[in-house]
């Protein structure tokens, strides 16, 4: 029989020597990828359940599982995700392989709330000392960053906004970068506790109010319904004012003051409303007051906590 030409050797080359090369290649780099994507799946994990960690010294928390979202964490719930993977493919007819086949639409994320919440109504003085104290763009910045606050770490609070001046109105937290001080003078204590108190009756948990201020009230709503202010304070303000005081403390609301102005009149004013109401009083200075605020927040929040 004749030999082997040099095509067929070329053949026996390529299946003897070449394919197994580029098998072992092939090998190596799945190996490889496999391996980095592993490290970085646990990178990722590690460094949520550290951010997870974090957040739960902080505020407490409980996991329950809903639906993945695009922007949620990695932190998949495995155990519900591979249930809805073979519930779905039970529902599409497949026949049992021991192999799960993954969509999209399988994956849940396990999230976290917080097992205590609180109910916030911030009280902003509007009035026309506050700007011209240089008090009032650091205690908006204080309102926003509130805000920023209870959304992002506690979803599941509610706060609302309460600008006061001659006469209180409720604010959007939409409103407040735009918001602004009314040029009149008066500060009604007496409808802004109203309006916070009436936010407040619709929601459940611990409930309190934030007041921010610089000076004693002055103005209260007349029997005609009308705005009426005086300076000094008459004594009808400063009982209109401590009869809503009292409706808030006899409805479990706690009134928590910062005081920018060390004013004697504000002073003993906030004293009186703290031993009716059994709330705190603070005099913060205005560069200041964002920590004051909001350490103060959150501390109360982990107190609320050590409760349960």
């Amino acid at each position: 029989s004749g030999g082997i030409g040099g095509s067929g050797l070329c053949v026996l080359f390529v299946c003897v020597v070449t394919v197994p090369l580029l098998s072992l290649l092939c090998f190596c780099i799945l190996s490889c990828g496999c391996f980095c994507i592993l490290l970085w799946l646990l990178f990722f994990f590690f460094k949520q359940k550290t951010a997870y960690e974090m957040l739960r010294s902080l505020v407490g928390s409980e996991m329950c599982i809903r639906d993945r979202e695009w922007g949620d964490p990695f932190r998949v719930d495995l155990h519900a995700t591979v249930r809805n993977a073979v519930l779905r493919e039970a529902a599409e007819g497949r026949r049992p392989t021991g192999r799960v086949s993954l969509s999209p639409d399988d994956f849940e994320i396990a999230e976290t709330e917080h097992q205590v919440r609180a109910a916030t109504v911030l009280m902003l003085d509007l009035s026309l000392s506050m700007p011209m104290r240089d008090y009032f763009l650091p205690a908006k910045r204080v309102a926003m960053a509130l805000h920023g606050l209870i959304t992002m770490q506690f979803p599941r609070d509610y706060l609302g906004i309460v600008g006061f001046s001659e006469v209180a109105r409720v604010l959007r937290a939409d409103q407040l970068p735009e918001a602004s001080w009314d040029y009149v003078y008066g500060t009604n204590m007496a409808h802004g506790f109203q309006l916070a108190r009436e936010l407040l009756a619709h929601e459940q948990g611990t409930k309190q109010i934030l007041m921010v201020t610089d000076g004693e009230p002055t103005a209260h709503i007349g029997p005609s319904g009308e705005p009426q202010f005086q300076y000094p304070p008459s004594q009808a303000t400063i009982d209109a004012t401590l009869t809503e005081v009292g409706r808030c403390t006899r409805a479990g609301i706690r009134i928590n003051t910062f005081m920018l102005e060390p004013d004697g009149g504000l002073a003993r004013f906030v004293e009186r409303l703290t031993q009716i109401n059994g709330g705190r009083a603070f005099f913060a200075d205005p560069q200041n007051l964002g920590e004051f605020v909001l350490v103060d927040f959150v501390e109360q929040r982990r107190k609320l906590l050590r409760q349960r």
